[in-house]
């Protein structure tokens, strides 16, 4: 499988692990105390470093450091939409799209040769 792919999987799964980590509580354990959510947002953190850590790693053989942020906060809104929507019930706003595409622009910049 192609370094990038690789990456692309790899970083998707991370950012599962981190969004859970980051907003799942603000869900699950909105009655319990601040110290538990943050306790058990770095067990789920754990998972998330071992999926990102070689992400990272694989796709810096052929990428660049600022194409692997882009391609980082690409993956982030990608995963975090369908969490909010879905997840978290949240309603689906234009306001993503708009912050998709600012993100395409990126992409075009950083990836552009």
């Amino acid at each position: 499988m192609p370094a990038a792919m690789q990456t692309v999987l790899l970083l998707t799964a991370s950012n599962l692990f981190m969004t859970f980590a980051w907003y799942g509580h603000l869900k699950t354990l909105h009655n319990r105390d601040w110290y538990i959510a943050a306790l058990l947002s770095w067990g789920i953190a754990l998972f998330e470093y071992l999926l990102q850590v070689p992400a990272n790693r694989i796709g810096y053989t052929t990428m660049s450091l600022g194409q692997l942020k882009i391609l980082q906060e690409v993956i982030t809104l990608a995963v975090f939409v369908p969490f909010a929507v879905f997840y978290m019930h949240h309603p689906l706003k234009l306001d993503y799209l708009w912050a998709g595409l600012c993100l395409l622009g990126a992409v075009y910049f950083v990836f552009r040769t």
